[in-house]
């Protein structure tokens, strides 16, 4: 090990991997990796990006009532090649499987013939039920070159989180230019890796940022806060971690605060900012004590010219649709036109 990597290795990815731990992560190296049934994941090759044999017992384990076949149906249809498709739509494919299950073909036994059941990928709403595995050292081969990513986050086999470290005194922002966009590469890179992902994480120790597989730097943004709005604002890779990959609210983000949205120049995917999933939730908090309580007052929902207001009230009205019990409708404001001159 060169002295570089030593430093980043024992300043930044081991307290990392450390965290993680504690946060109720499995935690396991690969730089050592030993391939096949009895190895240290269970890969085949190091073209796997997803880890079937965990893949499959998640499946088994959510999915008690559904018979082999349609576990290995939903475990083919998760890790099929999709290198035909751009990035970002293979993303939104695989995520809606993640977020409303698969559509399996099971027999049916009270009327004969076979019947369209919904299999569940992720246990949204108890995370403990879910396998969380992190891996440092990770070698994936590409088309063309083996990248290593510092540390990937697998939840039920599949490959949802990808941080990547520089040791300090190194701006965070190489971690993304050098590494970062060069594995989401078509041809350079390990793109498969990134059909799955749900963040990206690029640091250095103290200069953290999350954001998406198809953010540019200047959208991948700082988590200063954990837990609530009123805490001190700290930029770091600990509340980085413990904010974003806490295994509620790593699911959390996931479920419902993640957005994909058409522009003209492509399909681009939204994650919740820091400010926005402390305010949402906040405010759904507070929407639901207002309903207990009878009187349907949840308070005022405030935030800064340029602050994603709008996907704000996406994230909320997506979370009560999909969270909270009710005969909900939506309203949209009438924008207020000048007077008549």
């Amino acid at each position: 090990m060169s002295p570089h990597a030593f430093t980043e290795d024992q300043l930044v990815e081991q307290p990392a991997v450390a965290l993680f731990g504690e946060l109720g992560w499995t935690t396991v190296s690969a730089s050592d990796e030993v391939f096949g049934p009895k190895g240290t994941l269970q890969r085949e090759t190091k073209s796997d990006v997803v880890l079937a044999s965990r893949l499959r017992l998640a499946l088994e384990r959510l999915n008690p009532g559904l018979p082999a076949e349609a576990i290995g149906a939903a475990v083919d249809e998760l890790s099929r090649d999709r290198s035909a498709m751009p990035l970002a739509g293979a993303n939104r494919e695989v995520y809606s499987h993640l977020k409303d299950g698969i559509k399996v073909s099971v027999p049916d036994k009270e009327h004969g013939g076979q019947k369209t059941e919904r299999l569940r990928v992720i246990d949204w709403e108890t995370p403990a039920n879910n396998d969380f595995l992190l891996v440092s050292q990770l070698s994936v081969i590409g088309g063309l070159y083996t990248c290593r990513p510092d540390l990937v986050g697998f939840v039920n086999g599949l490959p949802l989180v990808v941080v990547e470290l520089k040791k300090p005194g190194v701006p965070a922002r190489a971690a993304f230019d050098e590494n970062l966009t060069s594995y989401k590469h078509p041809q350079n890179g390990i793109p498969a890796l990134f059909v799955f992902n749900a963040l990206m994480i690029a640091s250095n120790g103290t200069e953290s940022r999350v954001g998406s597989l198809t953010a540019d730097w200047e959208r991948f943004f700082e988590w200063k806060r954990i837990e609530r709005e009123d805490e001190p604002r700290r930029v770091s890779l600990e509340v980085m971690i413990r904010g974003t990959c806490d295994k509620g609210r790593l699911l959390d983000l996931v479920e419902n605060f993640t957005v994909f949205s058409e522009h003209d120049a492509g399909l681009t995917k939204i994650i919740g900012q820091n400010h926005q999933f402390l305010g949402v939730n906040n405010a759904i908090a507070s929407m639901l004590a207002a309903r207990e309580a009878g009187h349907g007052r949840g308070g005022v929902f405030w935030q800064t010219q340029g602050s994603g207001k709008s996907f704000s009230m996406v994230f909320f009205a997506q979370k009560v649709l999909r969270k909270v019990t009710g005969n909900w409708t939506t309203r949209l404001p009438r924008r207020s036109r000048p007077p008549a001159r």
